[in-house]
């Protein structure tokens, strides 16, 4: 039987890597080959710079920008900025903090997490202006439902994110990626109980856990045993390339460090990148 929308496992909509400097993440992912958006900034002191792919999902490097606006954000509850603060409090300002996901309904999402005990806290409404790569700009809108493991609060958090009002701007020449980036096929996660990790995730996901981890509908959440992980840790992304040896040449070129490990290039995680990168071709 096929299963309905409200059925059916979540898209990956985008992922969230914290960085002391917008500016050093912008030169970092330039010089992997991909293309930086100009930045956004946020109503609640951060700032961000985005990687669009061409499946719509992206990577958003994410910085504190206005430091009053964001422990006034904090103090009034915003789980954002609180849940930002409280992994570079206990991580560093360079990592990989929170998967989101696609939704069509973050109320009823909030809802299922509050009954399923894992709610981070309130839903998130919030606009911000959007510019895209020829400087044409419009309105952003999202509606935010948070999801956490309990008693992890520095630790990596989920959330689903529903693109209330999405921008009438041309994406295409941002999506386009020297290195050969199409889209994020999976992303590696540890965890020191991969059953609760699973269970966590399958709930926001709205998928099931199985031996290889959770499928979404665009991409596989990997889990990892971790005894030394305290809750659950990312780790990496996996990006598909439409040519690994391209992708590999763009790398040396420009001397980034990476090894390659059968059909994977795998580079390490650096300042302004947060995550191991690897580049996989799927041909």
């Amino acid at each position: 039987m096929t299963k309905s929308p409200s059925e059916s496992p979540r898209p990956l909509d985008h992922v969230v890597l914290p960085t002391a400097d917008l500016a050093l993440a912008r030169q970092r992912l330039t010089a992997l080959g991909f293309s930086v958006s100009p930045q956004g900034t946020h109503p609640f002191g951060t700032i961000n710079c985005c990687v669009y792919l061409g499946d719509g999902t992206f990577l958003e490097p994410l910085a504190i920008g206005d430091k009053a606006a964001a422990g006034k954000a904090v103090s009034e509850g915003n789980v954002f900025v609180a849940r930002d603060r409280a992994f570079r409090d206990a991580h560093g300002d360079e990592g990989f903090s929170a998967v989101v996901f696609g939704t069509d309904d973050a109320d009823t999402d909030h809802g299922v997490f509050v009954a399923a005990g894992v709610s981070a806290g309130p839903r998130l409404d919030f606009s911000r202006p959007f510019v895209d790569g020829s400087g044409k700009s419009d309105q952003a809108s999202f509606r935010l439902a948070f999801a956490a493991q309990p008693s992890a609060d520095a630790d990596a958090f989920f959330f689903t994110c529903e693109r209330a009002n999405v921008p009438a701007v041309d994406r295409s020449a941002l999506q386009a990626h020297a290195n050969g980036a199409q889209r994020v096929v999976e992303i590696e996660l540890a965890a020191c109980d991969v059953v609760a990790a699973g269970k966590l995730l399958a709930t926001v996901a709205r998928s099931k856990a199985d031996g290889t981890g959770v499928p979404l509908a665009n991409a596989l959440l990997s889990i990892r045993n971790a005894p030394d992980a305290i809750g659950i840790r990312l780790e990496t992304l996996v990006f598909a390339v439409n040519d690994l040896a391209a992708t590999r040449a763009l790398l040396v070129e420009r001397a980034i460090e990476h090894d390659l490990k059968g059909r994977r290039l795998v580079v390490p995680a650096a300042p302004g990148q947060g995550a191991t990168f690897i580049f996989e071709d799927l041909k």
